[in-house]
């Protein structure tokens, strides 16, 4: 996919201040790509740290025409494990250590091992990405992308937010996350500079480097909005910081507000939008100039897609005001799931066409509002999680529901002392591998049911 890499595009690691960009960087990636060709074939994994090897490396696989899936850099060896003997991988990328079944191998500057069991299945010749869909519950499955769909969304992307080669990024956001890794895609493609940065945005180092690399937006999922209003985020204080970006979940109306205001008073601009892994990325984009007239909309699709609206006799429409569940339609959708290895082989099995399993409206105008979910899915951090594997796994603590909050797992227990509150929270946390600030848990005397005896969730939600 070398027309991803824009002529002029960019890296630079804001640690060590380390840079490679135009025919350096294509000359890296072509390097790379060339001894992956020596390499078995098969699909690669990565674990994808925010640091220019770990970049390189993908670009290489696709340019290599591998597909490759990007792993949290921080997996447990117990998930890794399920992983390679679910997909047997040909080569692991950037890991520093090896499974079992592989071997040390030259290839780039970097770490790598080769498989030395059975060969995998050979990929689809359209596979390109491979992302993992179901948090840290539960076997991930990997939601499927093809070359074009990560080239559409990436194009796409640029278009609607006006990206050029003077945009300056910094990496906010995980890569082996979605969002994250439309992030560098989308500024790749553009010709822009991406700003490798590890520190976070609550240290100091962070908007240092906002300052001296002229940093020009910000990627953000809700609670990390959450977060830059308690800093007293002031996008004044930086002189190119003129857009922020929002997905990865539902942003409560006033931060919306809030956070427009504060790009408005500055001249800039504050992006809404929607996305899901199995869609690449994202689908709609809120304009910012909508806003306030707008307030709760995600927007618009992005250029190449449609939204529909499947009610409940099965029909789609595009008429406003009727609620069902959000279709959407483009290049950029998934080509299915895979369990295995032997899914790594199936061709497109949507066609462009992704019911999202969450619920909405279109407006007059068409712009899409999302109203809930049909799926037992809440996102923390951005994460998503199935809430009744997290209902299954706190089982032995009695009767509790699991519902989605605002950017948090909310568990409401039955009878719960306070030291029970806390060791739900605390078991919840661990298991997640998130912090404890994203799971609320409530006691109450008892759970309302449904007349079939089954936990009202929606009375919860209500509550809640």
């Amino acid at each position: 996919m070398s027309d991803l890499l824009h002529a002029d595009a960019r890296l630079v690691d804001a640690g060590t201040g380390r840079h490679l960009g135009g025919p350096d960087l294509a000359a890296r990636v072509a390097d790379l790509a060339a001894s992956l060709d020596r390499e078995p074939p098969g699909v690669v994994f990565a674990t994808v740290p925010a640091d220019i090897d770990a970049v390189v490396a993908v670009l290489a696989a696709w340019q290599a025409g591998r597909p490759v899936a990007l792993l949290d850099p921080q997996i447990p060896a117990a998930t890794l494990r399920d992983l390679v003997d679910r997909f047997r991988p040909a080569l692991l990328l950037t890991h520093p250590t090896p499974p079992d079944g592989y071997q040390a191998t030259a290839v780039g500057p970097g770490l790598a091992w080769r498989r030395t069991g059975p060969a995998g299945q050979a990929p689809h010749p359209d596979l390109a990405l491979l992302l993992t869909t179901s948090g840290s519950t539960g076997n991930p499955k990997l939601v499927r992308l093809s070359r074009s769909a990560v080239r559409a969304n990436a194009a796409a992307i640029a278009i609607a937010l006006g990206l050029d080669g003077d945009d300056v990024a910094p990496t906010t956001l995980p890569l082996h996350y979605t969002y994250g890794l439309s992030v560098l895609t989308s500024h790749l493609h553009a010709g822009a500079t991406v700003l490798l940065e590890r520190s976070g945005l609550t240290s100091r180092d962070f908007w240092s480097a906002v300052d001296r690399h002229r940093v020009t937006s910000l990627a953000a999922v809700p609670y990390q909005y959450e977060m830059l209003r308690r800093l007293r985020f002031a996008p004044g204080r930086y002189e190119r910081l003129r857009t922020l970006t929002q997905a990865g979940g539902r942003l409560h109306p006033d931060l919306v507000t809030d956070f427009h205001g504060r790009m408005t008073e500055v001249g800039g601009r504050f992006f809404v939008m929607y996305g899901q892994t199995e869609a690449t990325a994202r689908m709609t984009v809120l304009p910012p100039d909508r806003l306030p007239a707008k307030l709760g909309s995600v927007g618009l699709p992005v250029p190449g897609g449609t939204v529909s609206i499947r009610t409940d006799d099965g029909a789609e429409t595009t008429e406003a005001a009727r609620t069902g569940e959000i279709v959407y339609r483009g290049p950029n959708v998934m080509m299915g799931y895979a369990e295995s290895a032997a899914d790594l082989a199936r061709p497109d099995e949507l066609g462009g066409t992704l019911a999202t399993g969450d619920l909405g409206r279109l407006d007059p105008e068409g712009f899409l509002f999302v109203t809930g979910r049909i799926k037992r899915i809440a996102k923390v951090f951005g994460v998503r999680v199935n809430l009744d594997d997290v209902e299954r796994s706190l089982g032995h603590h009695g009767p509790l529901a699991a519902i989605a909050g605002v950017d948090r797992l909310v568990v409401v227990a039955e009878g719960a002392d306070a030291d029970r509150i806390a060791r739900i929270r605390t078991e919840v946390a661990a298991a997640l591998g998130t912090h404890s600030s994203g799971v609320q848990v409530r006691s109450v005397d008892a759970l309302p049911l449904t007349p079939a005896g089954k936990p009202d969730y929606r009375a919860l939600e209500e509550q809640c």
